[in-house]
């Protein structure tokens, strides 16, 4: 018999852990895995973006889908917290561009380490074992039971298995199967934070080129903006991924038929980007266009500029129209992709959709429906955009789970 049972050892689950051991309760967390925190050390390319430097209320701005749920937990374990945490645990923290937050070592394990670390010192036993189903009576949870029938009591469980992006990680929907069984509500479960494919062809033909200070928005059919930023952004050989494209995805829920415009030149308007061409023309003026982009352009798209502007590639720079000049400004301004669907959601950061909040109270994370039955992390109906926002969605709720068990 033990006080709590926390299910899934990640980010949501550990810190739910520590938080319930903080309060004196005999915890087991029960991982499938061999190890706990198998998605955490993949997070930020294997850096982990942990949590972010941003105001309070640019983090709920930043969490389009449950934002204002969200506003309870974070009162009682915000990002200063969390940054608090890890410091106290020896990982030293750094801020990036974007507010961003990393551990100096830029090594996602520190963090992970941590974590576990602490559960440990804290007395959380750490099984490994996969739960079948939840023990429920008169609505009030009474355990759960494992997939090889061993059945262990507790009376609080606090379900934190993730969503269904990277499976491999052990995120396979456990969590919403256990809860549908006991009457909560899934909303519509769909990909997040995720790459998308597009129609073009020439994309595939700049696979792997990285951009920098580059702005996109996204748009639909009727030309409505329903998306904007800046930063950063990589053509795949599917089509396009990275930092905004990633954000773009998370707030464009029906992404298929969507356009994205992409300014490669921001910093400049139409006018003063006209003059910068005309700079470079003068120089190269003897030479062919397709050799006198090489300082306004990246190598590999000057080819696909010149095919999209439909010039002759060895057309001299002094037979360029004034015409031509101005659509080769306007392709440089709005260089338009067309979303053909998103990536398998086995390729999302984050999963969208899950436990209904309006099943859950926000102050503690535990069920409306069934006593003694809590959620905490990617299993609820909250996401963010990527910057760390995510992963103190999970740190906030693991954090009020734990804490309110014992009550």
């Amino acid at each position: 018999m033990k006080d709590v049972i926390v299910v899934g050892g990640g980010a949501a689950g550990l810190m739910a852990a520590i938080s319930a051991a903080y309060m004196g309760a005999d915890v087991l967390l029960i991982e499938r895995n061999d190890k706990c925190g198998r998605k955490l050390a993949i997070t930020g390319k294997g850096r982990c973006n942990v949590t972010t430097a941003s105001t309070r209320d640019e983090i709920i701005k930043n969490i389009p889908r449950g934002g204002k749920f969200m506003y309870s937990s974070l009162n009682g374990f915000d990002n200063e917290d969390v940054m608090s945490f890890f410091t106290r645990l020896g990982v030293e923290l750094k801020v990036e561009r974007g507010n961003r937050v990393f551990p100096v070592s830029d090594n996602a394990r520190d963090i992970v380490n941590a974590l576990v670390n602490e559960a440990c010192n804290l007395g959380v036993e750490i099984k490994k074992a996969r739960v079948k189903q939840l023990i429920v009576r008169e609505k009030s949870v009474k355990g759960v039971i494992l997939w090889d029938g061993t059945v262990v009591n507790a009376p609080s469980v606090i379900i934190a298995t993730g969503g269904k992006s990277y499976p491999q990680t052990g995120s396979t929907g456990d969590g919403y199967t256990m809860a549908q069984a006991v009457g909560h509500t899934v909303t519509a479960i769909s990909p997040s934070l995720i790459p998308l494919e597009t129609e073009e062809e020439w994309v595939r033909e700049v696979t792997g080129l990285s951009l920098k200070n580059t702005a996109i928005q996204v748009v639909d059919s009727t030309g409505k903006v329903l998306y904007k930023d800046f930063g950063e952004m990589l053509f795949t050989h599917y089509g396009v991924s990275g930092p905004m494209i990633l954000s773009a995805s998370s707030y464009v829920r029906d992404i298929k038929g969507k356009r994205i415009i992409i300014d490669l030149k921001p910093a400049l308007d139409e006018k003063s980007l006209e003059a910068r061409i005309m700079r470079d023309f003068e120089e190269f003026t003897n030479k062919d266009i397709k050799n006198a982009l090489v300082k306004l352009l990246p190598s590999t798209l000057i080819p696909v500029i010149v095919s999209l502007l439909g010039v002759d590639p060895q057309k001299k720079v002094n037979q360029i129209t004034r015409e031509e000049r101005l659509s080769l400004v306007r392709l440089l301004k709005n260089l338009t992709c067309t979303v053909k669907k998103t990536r398998p959601i086995e390729e999302a950061i984050i999963t969208s959709g899950g436990i209904s909040v309006k099943e859950i109270d926000p102050s503690t994370m535990e069920s409306k429906l069934i006593k003694g039955l809590y959620f905490a992390g990617e299993v609820i109906d909250v996401d963010a955009y990527t910057g760390g926002f995510n992963l103190q969605i999970a740190f906030s709720t693991g954090w009020a789970a734990g804490a309110s068990c014992l009550n």
